[in-house]
Formats: C-alpha cells, structure tokens, sequence
C-alpha cells in the first residue's frame, strides 16, 4: 500500500473530523461528561471519532481501529488506525483552542504515518519518520543546543508529581530558559514547527503517543518514554531535538 494513498486518506480524515468539530467549538451549552477513568468527554468528540471510523471502515474494511472514545477494533490487523479526535478536551470544552485531532496509523505494531490537526487554524501536520510538513510545507525542529536557551512545555503541571519524579521536572525547570503550558497536541505542534524546543507528558495513551512518532522524527527529532524507552510502547512522552533530547533525559531522571 502507498505511503501517498494513505496520507491523502488521513487529510481526508482530519478534514472530516474538523467539520464535525469546529461548530461545537465556544458554544455556552456544550455538555461535558466525565468518564470512568475521570476523563471528559463531549459530543463532539463522540461525532468526530464516529465520522472517522466509518470512513475507515468503508475505504480499508481490513483495518483494525484503537480509538479514544470506542475502543479496539480489530487491533490483529496488519494495518491499526489511532484516534483521538479532540486531544485537549478541556481546553476545546472551556472554549480555549489549545487542542486538536490525532490520527496515527501501525503497520505491523510499528508507527507509520501520524498527523496532528488544528480545525480552528487550518493547520494540518503529517509526518512519516523520514520527513514532516505543515499544510504541505516541510518542517522540522529548531537546533537549539543548550538547555539554558530552549523553551520547555508540558500539559498539566499537577500529572507530574503523580506519574513522575518531581524533583526531576523541576530541576530541568530551573535550567530551561521558558516555560508554558501550551499542552496536549498543540504542544507538539510547536515543538515540530520550530515554536517550541521540548514537549514532554507523564501520562498518556496509545492514541496519543502513536501519531506523534512519525511526526517528532520526520521532523528530525527525537521522542521516547521519561526513562528513555521506546515510546511506541510507553505511557509517557519526551520530545526534543537531537542535542537536547539525552540532556533532558538526564536531568528528569538523576
């Protein structure tokens, strides 16, 4: 199967999706449900996922789908799309564009293609492990060489001292030159894009982790677990660029 074929088909699905998404976006009455594991929830995350799965279904019906809001689907198959159709719901629900849609796709257990779109800006990043573009336009990350001249993000601040080493994270706080909690997704927007020089999370899923793999390294940088696993198999995420990444590394973890 072509690498263009199925790239065209993820655009097709984060266009999709975005249609879905965008109208829901700052309306005053949109409910907020809390799940079983205490995450929220929205309709238009529900619809979004909804409207992707069925088109993955229709065009590739041998394709297994792992999906945040309705789980496994055929996850044996040689090809796995991932979906998380609003990372940030918070943000989305509160009415702050900090957020968007991941896409990924495994061939073989291993990441292959991952896409982050921003319906809200227009902004679509798809990454394939060897290169990364941004609407079309190649991208990658800045080469900032020092800890004391890079910009740190993350998430939620609080999710730190739960899942990791506190002590860790703060040290490196100390010895970056900025930091903000431009999170989720959009986080590693900037970071792929040049905004932003190290993305990191102590927590996360499979749908969030696997669609930015090929993205962070297409882009030429480098993503793995806290301790420095491979993240594709991990519950957390570090993301730098090549000189940055085992300093940063060693900082959280001493």
């Amino acid at each position: 199967m072509k690498t263009k074929e199925l790239t065209d088909f993820i655009r097709s699905l984060a266009e999709k999706s975005g249609e879905v998404i965008k109208p829901y976006f700052a309306k005053a009455n949109i409910a907020v449900h809390i799940k079983e594991d205490q995450t929220v929830v929205t309709q238009a995350d529900r619809e979004a996922e909804a409207v992707m799965r069925d088109l993955i279904r229709k065009a590739y019906p041998h394709h297994g789908i792992l999906g945040e809001e309705f789980g496994p689907e055929n996850t044996s198959a040689e090809f796995v799309w991932t979906l998380d159709p609003i990372d940030g719901t918070i943000s989305f629900a509160r009415g702050c564009p900090l957020f968007g849609t991941l896409i990924g796709l495994l061939h073989a257990g291993k990441p292959l293609l991952g896409a982050i779109h921003h319906p809200l800006l227009n902004q679509l990043c798809i990454g394939n492990n060897t290169e990364t573009a941004m609407n079309g336009r190649a991208v990658q990350l800045r080469e900032t060489r020092q800890l004391s001249e890079a910009m740190l993000l993350t998430t939620d601040l609080a999710s730190i001292a739960r899942y990791q080493k506190k002590e860790g994270f703060e040290n490196l706080l100390r010895q970056t030159r900025l930091f903000r909690t431009w999170g989720d997704c959009y986080g590693y927007l900037l970071v792929t894009t040049g905004g932003a020089d190290i993305m990191l999370d102590p927590i996360m899923n499979p749908w969030d982790i696997i669609p930015l793999i090929p993205i962070i390294q297409g882009a030429k940088g480098v993503i793995t677990t806290w301790s420095g696993r491979e993240a594709s198999r991990g519950t957390s995420c570090v993301a730098a660029n090549k000189q940055l990444h085992p300093k940063v590394l060693e900082v959280l973890n001493t």
